[in-house]
């Protein structure tokens, strides 16, 4: 469990928040800043081979989203081991969220991040804007953590799970269309 039992615990729930959202930032960015040093190797490509690869993954992605195709994405089938927060609380929160931040240690459910990587290789931009792109990826996972502590309802997972594919897809669309309109 993230979060510390409550008020007695040595440790407020605030700021385990705080020190996983550091860590998913932390790990965002330094995998953004990983798949920018390997935007080199696109460098060959054709300006038009690399935008039609990035939008033709997209509009795969926005098929696998809504159902239209099966198929299996990329995962670490491991979880991250409980004893990693039972050791030292803050280190070991700053230690998941850095591994749920990259992305790389966990299982990612959604397309989207999977075709934003791969717009970032192939795009060839700017360090500054993959680091920040990184972030925004922790950032998104963080949000999940963030409204739970600040919901505190007991129903509010079954609420979100009930809503998740409407949130998929729409997401899906959403991405494939801001990509469509940035790289045409």
């Amino acid at each position: 469990m993230l979060f510390s039992p409550g008020w007695r615990a040595p440790v407020r729930q605030g700021e385990v928040l705080a020190v996983f959202t550091s860590g998913l930032l932390l790990g965002g960015m330094l995998s953004a800043a990983v798949v920018w040093l390997l935007s080199g190797l696109a460098a060959p490509l054709p300006h038009w081979a690399r935008t039609s690869a990035v939008l033709a993954v997209a509009a795969a992605g926005v098929a696998r989203e809504v159902g239209l195709i099966r198929l299996p994405l990329p995962q670490n089938a491991r979880q991250i081991p409980p004893d990693v927060l039972q050791t030292h609380l803050r280190r070991g929160t700053l230690q998941f969220g850095f591994e749920l931040g990259t992305g790389v240690r966990t299982y990612v459910p959604a397309t989207a991040p999977y075709v934003l990587a791969l717009a970032l290789l192939l795009a060839r931009g700017s360090l500054p804007i993959a680091v920040l792109t990184g972030a925004a990826f922790g950032a998104g996972r963080a949000l999940s953590a963030a409204l739970t502590y600040l919901a505190r309802d007991e129903y509010r997972d079954t609420a979100v799970a009930a809503r998740m594919p409407a949130i998929k897809t729409a997401t899906a669309l959403t991405s494939f269309t801001a990509l469509a309109l940035l790289l045409w």
